[in-house]
């Protein structure tokens, strides 16, 4: 590219702040009249694509934006998908040593205690996989 010419730049999906989930389903989510297509990471520097659809999948490296903002993060929700499923080994225990220890439950649920922990002004986060439908 030549000095001068513009060009595009392509980066990860990202919402630059704290919001409420208004859905989820559909493989997706919706909030700050917007909405993604597939899991997402809500982290109180803001709302960021997270390259994940099953808890086995899970490595220590796609959890590594938690690790960065772990220092802001009083509660982490885990929403695991369709149902409760725990963590791999290996991601549990880096969640443990940084003193993050997660609460685990099916999307669904993560998505409405995050609402209702967010409405309360708490330091709240969530790693949530998308589901087809809500239940």
């Amino acid at each position: 590219m030549e000095e001068g010419q513009r060009g595009v730049i392509l980066t990860e999906a990202r919402f630059p702040g704290r919001a409420p989930i208004d859905a989820y389903g559909n493989g997706g989510f919706r909030f700050a009249d917007m909405s993604h297509k597939g899991s997402i990471l809500v982290l109180p520097g803001g709302i960021q694509a997270w390259r994940l659809s099953t808890v086995d999948d899970l490595n220590v490296d796609l959890l590594q934006p938690v690790v960065r903002e772990r220092k802001s993060i009083e509660i982490l929700l885990f929403g695991t998908g369709s149902s409760f499923q725990t963590l791999p080994d290996a991601a549990a225990e880096l969640l443990e040593s940084i003193g993050l220890m997660p609460d685990l439950m099916n999307t669904g649920s993560a998505v409405r205690t995050y609402n209702v922990l967010l409405s309360e002004g708490r330091a709240v986060a969530a790693a949530l996989i998308a589901v087809d439908s809500p239940r």
